[in-house]
């Protein structure tokens, strides 16, 4: 056995779909295999901390059912039948047939899908290059952020904000639309140091009694989608009891007059009703952020995922604008740092090659591109080749019954890079196996931090796996893609794009292993203005002309109103459907990533819908019972579990389980929906209305 004391531990970063990006030291016990991860103290965000399924990350490093060679289809699709082929062939019939459907079809019948199975710019972005150099298909990401940065960037004008290390110097921390203690240790790492140090109060909000609610001094469960109406209430409870810090008003913000009254009519009673809130509670809430002025508002990713979430968002971050937190060290308001990076991507993502002619397809919407519905084509001719990186479409996309009923088409080529046997992977037709972060060189950024890090190569990938840029690179030569950075390697990108983008060598970045990018106070508090041309934070924004990069404005974007409110767009119960389900992130899992592992698998149990007891004895249904869940989209089957931590009315479904692990073989997603919601798109994964019968 290795002696752990004469173990070298190796410098790396996180590369998962995470905001905390954390810094890790990795076990390298030979050319070959990694041991225990663990949180690099080096860092201090991160602070020594990380999640378990990062730390046990050698389980998923060298788990036995990896992918390791190239494969092509001999099966149905769907059935996961394939046979062992070399890199030549899978590469030479990839070009083939990308240039057959290029000649026949159009540069448009190529679309490169791809999203944040590894969160490094090298890795993940550099599929943009072949989709610029190429003018294939552009690919409108939607599935993650467009709700919530657009709510945050209303009010301020730009994603960025305190530094978040600044939680532990807050009185209060309020921590809104995520749970913490199960996606981000970090933050409660600094919020609780802020209650031992400062017998400061940590606020949590969300839909059910998570664990991060469990270690709050004040809980407040409430209804999905009804973020903004709680909001509202709390800042008419501060300027009716003298708690707004009018000066800050007067200097710093748009409208504060008309604000305060329209939200006369946004009493707590109001709210209650709406939110199912009790009015002391919203009371109580009210009073500990007017009270404590260094209150730090850590506004998470579950404003995302509601048809009225960037109304909820920016309704959330205009409190600490009524209570002036923002002047303080420990206050403000908080979602994403990644407007402060300032990169140059050219080379990573080939810019200069953008056209600008070719037709943009929402990534949400892949199921209505597959079944060539005209709309989501944008008037063109179907999709007839699809090129899969760091996704899982087949699992984590909504509407999933034309996703798969797409995936199925005999027509469509379907290229697929991963590193196991997904749901999307059994239905390729070439499949190839890629690598892991511990097995490449890439660059990343903290999203829910200020850090940029680079993690290198640290040992051998396993089989044939490769790299995202090599596979980029070879496609690039068989379909006549002509760009530098497909001659380089990805430490010479990194390099370059970091001298260029201001940073320095990426010598200087190994020697230092992390560059901390926070801004002066003065910016990131917005203490001399905020990024409008006036300076003041908006109370009342221009929805259709929020800087949202690469976004355009869509959904029914004339109805937002236009101060804050309770936008009731929401997917409400009905007779028919009478509850409303949210799909949070289950604690072992990361999207669909680690739902392979042996010992994620068996802390999740199996698929499973949380209803309160009360609820469940008037549909007669027993604790562990399986169920049917169902509305005008699809059904699943699970099991039901009491839980009195939901609002009545309420089912929390934790996910995301492989299709595969649902007793029937349909996922969560068959029941979640792919409308685009104002003002730039998006999907709404916790905003569905569905029946409940027991089986």
């Amino acid at each position: 056995m290795n002696d752990v004391s004469t173990i070298p531990r190796k410098h790396s970063v996180c590369p998962h779909d995470c905001p905390s990006a954390c810094a890790l030291e990795v076990e390298v016990l030979d050319g070959n295999r990694i041991g225990r991860v663990y949180g690099s103290k080096k860092q201090s965000y991160t602070a020594g901390v990380i999640c378990a399924k990062v730390a046990r990350y050698a389980e998923r490093n060298h788990h036995p059912d990896r992918l390791l060679y190239p494969m092509k289809r001999i099966g149905k699709k769907g059935e996961g039948s394939f046979t062992r082929i070399s890199w030549d062939e899978a590469l030479d019939e990839i070009g083939a047939r990308f240039n057959a459907i290029e000649a026949e079809y159009g540069t448009e019948a190529i679309w490169p899908y791809h999203y944040a199975g590894t969160m490094g710019l090298i890795q993940r972005d550099g599929i943009k290059r072949l989709t610029n150099t190429k003018n294939y298909s552009q690919f409108y990401s939607t599935i993650c952020i467009n709700l919530a940065w657009p709510g945050f960037i209303a009010g301020t004008g730009k994603l960025m904000g305190p530094d978040p290390r600044e939680m532990a110097k807050s009185d209060c921390v309020v921590i809104w639309g995520t749970n913490a203690v199960s996606t981000q240790v970090n933050v409660m790492t600094h919020a609780v140091q802020a209650r031992k140090m400062r017998a400061a109060k940590i606020v949590a909000i969300d839909v059910y009694r998570t664990p991060t609610l469990e270690q709050a001094d004040l809980p407040i469960v409430l209804k999905p989608g009804t973020d903004g109406a709680l909001a509202c209430a709390v800042m008419l409870i501060l300027f009716r009891d003298n708690l707004a810090d009018w000066d800050y008003l007067e200097k710093h913000t748009d409208h504060p007059h008309e604000f305060a009254s329209h939200l006369k009519s946004k009493t707590p009673e109001w709210a209650s009703a709406i939110t199912g809130v009790p009015v002391a509670t919203i009371e109580e809430f009210a009073q500990l952020v007017g009270m404590r002025k260094k209150t730090f508002f850590r506004l998470g990713y579950g404003f995302s995922r509601q048809r009225n979430g960037a109304v909820n968002m920016h309704a959330a971050s205009c409190i600490a604008a009524v209570t002036g937190a923002w002047q303080y060290k420990g206050g403000g308001a908080f979602h994403n740092n990644g407007a402060i990076y300032h990169w140059r991507k050219s080379l990573i993502e080939g810019l200069e090659k953008i056209s600008g002619k070719s037709r943009w397809l929402d990534q949400s919407r892949i199921g209505a591109v597959l079944t060539n519905q005209a709309d989501a084509l944008n008037d063109g001719g179907p999709v007839r080749a699809l090129l899969v990186q760091s996704t899982n479409p087949v699992s984590v996309a909504p509407e999933q019954n034309k996703v798969v009923k797409g995936f199925e088409r005999e027509d469509l080529l379907t290229v697929v890079h991963e590193h196991f046997m997904t749901d999307t992977a059994r239905y390729a037709d070439i499949l190839l196996p890629a690598t892991m972060f511990t097995e490449h060189d890439d660059i990343y950024q903290g999203g829910g931090h200020q850090y940029i890090g680079f993690g290198p190569k640290l040992i051998d990938p396993p089989g044939e796996c490769k790299t995202n840029h090599f596979l980029l690179c070879e496609i690039a030569k068989r379909v006549g893609a002509s760009h530098q950075a497909f001659t380089m390697s990805e430490r010479e990108i990194i390099d370059w794009t970091l001298q260029q983008s201001g940073w320095g060598a990426l010598r200087d970045l190994e020697d230092e292993q992390y560059i901390d990018a926070q801004p002066p106070f003065e910016e990131a508090h917005f203490i001399n203005g905020f990024h409008w041309p006036d300076k003041k934070f908006r109370f009342k924004p221009e929805w259709s002309r929020v800087p949202f990069a690469g976004g355009k404005p869509m959904g029914p974007l004339v109805n937002i109103p236009e101060f804050p409110d309770h936008w009731n767009v929401i997917e409400e119960a009905n007779d028919t459907y009478p509850f409303r389900l949210a799909t949070s992130p289950a604690r072992n899992y990361l999207n669909s990533t680690f739902t392979e592992t042996k010992t994620s698998r068996e802390r999740e149990g199996e698929p499973s819908v949380m209803i309160h007891p009360d609820d469940a004895k008037a549909y007669g249904l027993t604790n562990g019972a399986y169920v049917k869940l169902s509305n005008q989209r699809g059904e699943t089957t699970l099991k039901a579990r009491y839980f009195d931590g939901v609002v009545r009315g309420v089912l929390i479904a934790e996910s995301i389980w492989p299709n595969t692990a649902y007793k029937d073989g349909k996922g969560i997603n068959r029941l979640t929906g792919a409308d685009a919601p104002a003002p730039f798109g998006g999907a709404a994964f916790h905003d569905n209305r569905v029946a409940i019968t027991p089986l």
